[in-house]
C-alpha cells in the first residue's frame, strides 16, 4: 500500500522534515500499530547463498522536463545509492556498470533482463514529478528474478523539497524505509551529527587570554548541509542531541563562565539556562538520560568537579560521585541506571561506572590516561572512549560483557570525543589526522573510515539518537 507523505522544509537549518497525512496516520500515544495482516507477506530481496543481495540504483526518472525536476532525479539517486552503502548490508552494484542501460519511460515500463545481465537482485527504481502545487517522489524495490515489487510508497512535497540541499532528504528517507523493511535495521540515514566549530569565529580577548570563538553545527549523518546553529562570540562546546532529536543542551561561555543551556534547532522555546549558574557554581559537559527527562552534568558547585543529575528544568538536582578528584564527562546506560564518567581519583584519569545514586562504584579501565565515555545504544553493551597511547589518544571501546577493550582507531594523529550512531553500528570522533582537528567516522569494526568535516576546527561530535521526524 502506498503512502502518502507531506514535508515541509526548514530553512533556517537547512533541515526538512515531515508529518503522516491521510491515508497513513499514526497510532494515538500509548496505542501499539495493529499486526500486519497474513496478505502483508515481506518480498526479500536476497544473493547467493553466504553473500549480501546486490542492489542497483539507477537514477530517477524526472516525469516532468525543467531543470529542478532533472537535477533532483539525478541527486536523489546518488545519495541513495550511499546511504544504502554506509550500512554495508547490501552489495551496491557499481553505477558505471549501469550506464549503458536506456532509462525507462516510466515506473512500469522497467527492463527485468538488462538487469539480471549484470547480476542484480534487486532494482531501486524512482521517479521526480512536478505538480500543480507541489511535487511527488515514487520509488519501487524490485526483485529482478521475479519482477516482484518488495516495496514501493509515494511522497507529496512542497515545491522547495526538491531543491538543493533539501532534496537529499527523499533519499535519506527511502534508505531508512529499505533497511527497516528488507533487514528489519534502523538505519541512520535521516539522524544529526552535532558539534563545535570554530569555522565562523574570531578571538575575543579577556581574563582567559585571548580565547577562540566556537559555536554549534549540525550536519546530515555523513556531513552534508552544514548549518550554524549557535550564533555568539563566545565558546559553544559539547553539544548533546536530546534523544527526540529536537534540541541540543551544550556548554557554554556566554555569560562569562561555563554553564550549560538548552537550544531547539528546528524551532520551539527560547534558549534555555536550566542550571543558572554563577561563576562559583560553573557547570558544562551534559549527557541527556535515555527518556529525555534528566541530565547528568559536570559542575563545581560544591568545590571541585563532580557528577550531578538532574531534571530537564533545572530542578531535583542530586549529586552522584563525592570525591575530592575530578569526576567529569558523564554518560548514561541505555537503562537509565547507571551512570560511566571520568575520573583521576586513582592518580590518571580512567573510566568508572556507578549507579544514578552514587551507589555500585567501579573501576573499568587501567591504562595511561582515559577521557569521554559514550555508552552505546542497546543491544551493544559496551562504552567507547580516548585513551592514551604514545603522544596522542586512540578510540578504544569496551566491552561490559567480556570485560575486555578493543581499539577502534589507529594513531594517527590525535582521537577524542567518540560517540556511537543510534543503531551502535558506527561511531563519529575527532581526529587531527589530517591537519587540524576534524570529524570522522568509523564503522564499529574499524572498517568504513570517512571524513565529515574539512573547514576550520571541528570537535565535539554527538550523533543524534533519532531523527527529528519521528
Amino acid at each position: 500500500m502506498m503512502q502518502l507523505l507531506h514535508f515541509t522544509t526548514i530553512a533556517a537549518v537547512l533541515a526538512t522534515s515531515f508529518v503522516l497525512t491521510a491515508g497513513a496516520q499514526q497510532p494515538p500515544p500509548g496505542q501499539q500499530t495493529p499486526p500486519q495482516q497474513p496478505s502483508d507477506i515481506r518480498i526479500a530481496i536476497e544473493g547467493p547463498p553466504g553473500l549480501p543481495p546486490r542492489i542497483a540504483v539507477p537514477e530517477f526518472i524526472a516525469l516532468t522536463n525543467d531543470a529542478e525536476t532533472i537535477a533532483a532525479a539525478k541527486t536523489i539517486s546518488q545519495v541513495l545509492w550511499e546511504d544504502l552503502n554506509f550500512e554495508r548490508e547490501f552489495y551496491m552494484v557499481g553505477r558505471d556498470t549501469y550506464k549503458t542501460i536506456p532509462p525507462p519511460p516510466s515506473l512500469d515500463q522497467i527492463a527485468l533482463d538488462r538487469w539480471k545481465e549484470i547480476g542484480a537482485d534487486g532494482l531501486l527504481v524512482g521517479s521526480v514529478r512536478k505538480t500543480g502545487s507541489g511535487v511527488t517522489v515514487q520509488f519501487r524495490l524490485i526483485k529482478v528474478l521475479t519482477g516482484q515489487s518488495a516495496l514501493g510508497k509515494e511522497y507529496s512535497g512542497l515545491p522547495a523539497t526538491i531543491q538543493m540541499p533539501a532534496n537529499r532528504f527523499y533519499a535519506h528517507t527511502i534508505s531508512d524505509e529499505v533497511h527497516k523493511q528488507q533487514i528489519g535495521l534502523d538505519g541512520v540515514a535521516r539522524t544529526k551529527l552535532a558539534f563545535t566549530s570554530d569555522r565562523d569565529g574570531d578571538r575575543i580577548k579577556g581574563p582567559l587570554d585571548n580565547r577562540g570563538v566556537s559555536n554549534l553545527y549540525m550536519s546530515d549523518y555523513d556531513g552534508a548541509r552544514q548549518a550554524r546553529v549557535t550564533i555568539s562570540r563566545a565558546q559553544d562546546i559539547s553539544p548533546m542531541w536530546a534523544p527526540d532529536g529536537r534540541s541540543l543542551a551544550f556548554s557554554s561561555w556566554r555569560s562569562g563562565y561555563q554553564d550549560l543551556y538548552i537550544i531547539f534547532p528546528y524551532g520551539g522555546p527560547p534558549i534555555q539556562n536550566p542550571t543558572r549558574g554563577t561563576p562559583e557554581k560553573q557547570s558544562y559537559l551534559p549527557a541527556w538520560s535515555p527518556d529525555g527527562t534528566k541530565l547528568a552534568f559536570t559542575s563545581s558547585r560544591d568545590g571541585n568537579p563532580e557528577i550531578y543529575v538532574m531534571n530537564r528544568d533545572g530542578s531535583g538536582v542530586q549529586r552522584v560521585t563525592n570525591h575530592p578528584a575530578i569526576d567529569a564527562t558523564p554518560t548514561w546506560s541505555p537503562t537509565g541506571t547507571q551512570i560511566a564518567f571520568t575520573s583521576d581519583r586513582s592518580g590518571s584519569p580512567q573510566i568508572y561506572i556507578a549507579n544514578v545514586d552514587g551507589t555500585g562504584l567501579v573501576k573499568i579501565t587501567s591504562e595511561s590516561a582515559c577521557d569521554r565515555p559514550t555508552w552505546s545504544p542497546s543491544p551493544w553493551n559496551e562504552i567507547a572512549y580516548s585513551s592514551r597511547l604514545g603522544g596522542g589518544n586512540i578510540i578504544r571501546v569496551y566491552d561490559l560483557k567480556t570485560q575486555t577493550p578493543r581499539a577502534l582507531t589507529d594513531d594517527i594523529g590525535n582521537n577524542e570525543s567518540p560517540s556511537f550512531a543510534p543503531n551502535g553500528r558506527h561511531v563519529a570522533f575527532v581526529s587531527s589526522r589530517s591537519g587540524k582537528e576534524q570529524i570522522f567516522t568509523i564503522a564499529r569494526d574499524g572498517k568504513d573510515l570517512r571524513q565529515i568535516t574539512r573547514v576550520g576546527n571541528n570537535r565535539y561530535p554527538n550523533w543524534s539518537r533519532y531523527p527529528p521526524e519521528k
